[in-house]
């Protein structure tokens, strides 16, 4: 699982999120709503947290089967934590190879005709930090 600060750069940088069953995220909620679920990980399913459409967009409803109260929160309230899998589909053609180093891996893609390389000790992290140069050029 990519770290917060990579999803809410990802997220900053401009890549939507049409919430899914499987998908994790966590809460990002105003400074002022202070909630110690903010830091745990929930994932979509439609047992527990399931995604809603509703006239102002759309709303992940918990189902009461959370230990704590809340009725649901906008998607802008929530960090999407995109899985290895879902962020290589995201790179689309452009990615070229997952390469394991001795202590990391790298991930390369090509960009514009420019291949570039991406490397961190988890290849999701890894996948994530190119993603996010792709949405950041894509502006």
């Amino acid at each position: 699982m990519i770290s917060r600060e990579l999803a809410v750069r990802l997220r900053d940088a401009g890549l939507g999120w049409h919430p899914a069953e499987g998908d994790r995220f966590q809460l990002d909620l105003p400074e002022e709503i202070e909630l110690e679920a903010e830091a745990d990980v929930f994932t979509v399913s439609a047992m527990t947290i399931e995604a809603r459409q509703t006239p102002s967009g759309t709303d992940l409803a918990f189902n009461g089967t959370t230990e704590w109260a809340l009725d649901a929160v906008t998607l802008a309230d929530a960090v999407w934590l995109p899985r290895e899998d879902q962020l290589r589909d995201l790179l689309r053609g452009t990615f070229r190879a997952l390469v394991r180093l001795e202590d990391s891996f790298r991930v390369d893609v090509e960009i514009g005709g420019e291949t570039l390389s991406f490397e961190h000790p988890e290849p999701s992290e890894a996948y994530g930090r190119a993603l996010l140069e792709l949405v950041s050029r894509s502006r």
